[in-house]
């Protein structure tokens, strides 16, 4: 089965298009077969990271019907082991996926065989953004030091937990308990999940049991990305104390990647920034959050294999 990592930012120029691309040729460098899947649809550029000037094949491939199965759209990239199915070259109106468009996209992704495959989502909190964490492993937000975009992850990730709480309870059910909830507690249904997960287990027993256990299978992780030497090196830490604190979730900090100028010269070149400065701050830092990522990834594989 392959380990699925969504990976997504509450706003644009987070930079987590660099981080998954610089993650994806890291873990295959290390003999992993990854596949880089873009379905930041409305702004796809994961290919220019790795350096595809132009992917031959698109996701719009796929939707489109011009070819009958997912795995004809993945191209080869020019780091060995490394594949990627590129969001570009769509039609204006993909970013917008129907619904059932989502859920066979989300299908055909699950059903895919790599040992990681990397999903780099749109900025935001649309639904079409933050369902695509319902089918993967782990989660991991990037932000910016910038109250702006810390802001804005919080509004993410609490949106991440909501949706999986809708899902798990179906809309109808949801409705209701939230309903409930909300006459005896209004922050249950407007800023912390936990208090509206207690309220379900008091209301309804085994649908509380049930949310709980699904709940637990959301793994979160942060990095945060263009750290510079003025910034707060523990803002990281901070952040997931302040998430855990106000929405009882477990969220550990996975590292600080370092701003550096020369992320805009490798962007330009079209040559990845790992392969073109090697021995960077950035870079090193870089290579300890995908260390410490297959770190966790082994533990709870480990975990799996105990339950079963």
């Amino acid at each position: 089965m392959s380990n699925i990592w969504s990976i997504g930012g509450g706003k644009g120029g987070s930079g987590k298009s660099f981080f998954t691309g610089n993650l994806g040729i890291l873990l295959a460098k290390q003999g992993y077969k990854t596949l880089l899947i873009d379905v930041d649809l409305g702004a796809a550029n994961i290919h220019t990271i790795i350096g595809i000037p132009h992917p031959e094949r698109s996701i719009s491939d796929f939707l489109n019907k011009r070819v009958g199965a997912l795995e004809e759209t993945v191209v080869s990239t020019p780091t060995p082991n490394l594949y990627l199915i590129s969001g570009a070259m769509n039609n204006l109106d993909v970013a917008n996926l129907a619904h059932e468009q989502k859920m066979k996209l989300m299908r055909n992704i699950a059903r895919l065989s790599y040992d990681y495959i990397l999903l780099d989502l749109g900025a935001g909190t649309s639904f079409n953004t933050i369902d695509y964490f319902m089918i993967s492993n782990l989660g991991i937000f990037v932000t910016t030091p910038e109250p702006t975009s810390i802001e804005n992850i919080y509004r993410l990730i609490r949106s991440v937990y909501f949706r999986k709480i809708r899902q798990v309870l179906k809309i109808h059910d949801f409705r209701i308990l939230a309903e409930k909830a909300g006459e005896r507690e209004s922050r249950a249904v407007v800023s912390n999940p936990d208090i509206l997960l207690n309220m379900v287990k008091e209301l309804d027993p085994e649908k509380g049991d049930s949310l709980e256990k699904a709940l637990g299978t959301l793994h979160f992780k942060l990095a945060v990305n263009q750290q510079r030497k003025q910034d707060n090196p523990n803002v990281g830490e901070l952040i997931c104390k302040i998430i855990e604190r106000h929405l009882a979730l477990k969220m550990s900090f996975t590292g600080n990647i370092s701003f550096d100028d020369h992320v805009h010269n490798s962007v330009c070149k079209k040559v990845p920034f790992v392969d073109l400065y090697p021995y960077t701050q950035t870079t090193l830092d870089l290579r300890e959050c995908c260390k410490h990522l297959l770190s966790i990834n082994e533990r709870q594989t480990i975990l799996r294999n105990a339950a079963e």
